[in-house]
């Protein structure tokens, strides 16, 4: 292997065929390239000219097992989505200790038109969570970026489902190769692959429940919250917050609610897209109103379109959810519970949630344009993982990102300390 000659191991990618399409391209820039995978699902999306090891035991021996694969391949690079599940997190050590190059991928922070992609940690391990405003205000280039605006569809569902269903159905069949693979989500592979089918056959009856259930709420003319609800399995929850699911979330807000909110205000708790009602969170929401007193003032709505909402809405509150960023980009008031990396002092609300039902406090404008920009010279990938435009404009861009000898984040700190003729931190 030359000086320069990269040797990548890729983990679990988003479901469909973005990890392999950017393993070949890594290859036809001279790197080698090979995947470690758990199950069919894994081995399914990956291309078969390039080299893959099927790992046939269980979560107790992948740590010798992964340190054996480092050394027998000269791995230099470790690729991966989302760094909270076990498999990934024994990478992340790993990397870590032995001083590899961590590049890790997400959904957008800024979503729809982009994907996240960092080095050594991503979500509440990010590098995001360390910096304050005046630390991107400092670091960033003084060129112009393009401010582009939130539309209001959260992005092309179904392609989002079909892959997921797509992977689950790979693993329905027993495999001796994969006997000892347990999924990190809760549900068996079953239930997964089950409720993507159910989504994928029930979208038009749910997008028409979901049309007349927004009307009924905007014809009334009552000013309301919008809680922003995550999926249950999120590792942002597990992983970046003090709940362990989205129940306890709603049974605070709605408490709090009820203690400080105004009585002309409702409470609008709205699901993510993905959600597929295995949590049962709207008999949840019910119960939890009826037993705060305050029934009728909560309402449920299930996925769909964000931007209509939230164009009339008061603010906004959420564990974690990226998609406070759209409140965000309409200067609306949002209280933030967990641990996210919009989470900063000029942006989220620290009132105690009560008082922020109250009288919330709005984020401060121009703070939120410059973190927003930040991002958008940074981390943030024009494209996306679902579609096949979207993987190609994705794949366009993050190549030379991966083959950069710094993350987005220190690259462009040290591109302003060199236009500065100062020294970088």
């Amino acid at each position: 292997m030359t000086q320069n000659q990269h040797s990548f191991l890729f983990m679990q990618g988003p479901h469909g065929p973005f990890f392999g399409m950017l393993g070949r391209s890594l290859q036809a820039a001279g790197h080698t390239v090979r995947k470690v995978g758990f199950n069919r699902g894994d081995k399914f999306f990956w291309p078969r000219p390039l080299p893959y090891t099927a790992y046939q035991g269980d979560e107790a021996g992948w740590p010798e097992v992964l340190n054996a694969l480092i050394a027998e391949h000269n791995i230099t690079d470790i690729v991966l989505y989302g760094d909270a599940r076990f498999l990934h997190a024994k990478a992340v050590e790993a990397a870590h200790k032995k001083g590899l190059k961590l590049h890790c991928f997400e959904e957008g922070y800024l979503r729809p038109f982009w994907a996240t992609y960092e080095r050594s940690g991503s979500n509440g391990n990010s590098a995001l969570m360390k910096l304050s405003i005046e630390d991107m205000r400092a670091l960033m280039d003084d060129d112009a970026t393009e401010m582009v605006d939130v539309p209001s569809q959260w992005g092309p569902l179904w392609h989002h489902i079909y892959y997921g269903a797509l992977y689950h159905f790979n693993l329905l069949f027993p495999s001796k190769t994969y006997a000892k693979y347990r999924p990190h989500r809760e549900n068996s592979i079953g239930a997964e692959f089950y409720n993507a089918v159910k989504a994928l056959a029930t979208m038009p009856l749910r997008s028409i429940n979901r049309q007349l259930a927004t009307r009924r709420l905007l014809k009334r003319g009552d000013p309301y919250f919008l809680g922003l609800l995550q999926l249950g399995h999120d590792s942002s929850i597990t992983a970046h917050s003090a709940f362990d699911t989205n129940k306890q979330f709603v049974d605070l807000c709605i408490m709090e609610f009820s203690r400080g909110a105004r009585s002309h205000y409702r409470l609008v708790f709205k699901t993510h897209p993905l959600d597929d009602g295995r949590d049962k969170l709207k008999q949840h929401i019910l119960v939890s109103a009826e037993k705060n007193g305050i029934a009728d003032r909560v309402d449920y709505i299930q996925g769909g379109k964000l931007g209509l909402l939230l164009d009339s809405a008061t603010g906004a509150i959420t564990i974690n959810s990226t998609a406070a960023q759209q409140a965000l980009w309409r200067s609306l008031p949002v209280r933030a519970i967990g641990q996210s990396v919009f989470k900063k002092d000029q942006l989220v609300s620290r009132q105690p949630l009560a008082d922020f039902f109250q009288n919330p406090t709005p984020p401060d404008r121009a703070a939120y344009l410059d973190y927003r920009r930040f991002l958008l010279q940074t981390s943030q990938v024009a494209g996306g993982y679902y579609t096949a435009k979207g993987r190609a404009a994705l794949t366009r861009r993050v190549v030379d990102m991966i083959l950069a000898e710094h993350g987005p984040y220190a690259s462009l700190s040290k591109k302003t300390c060199d236009k500065r003729d100062s020294a970088c931190a």
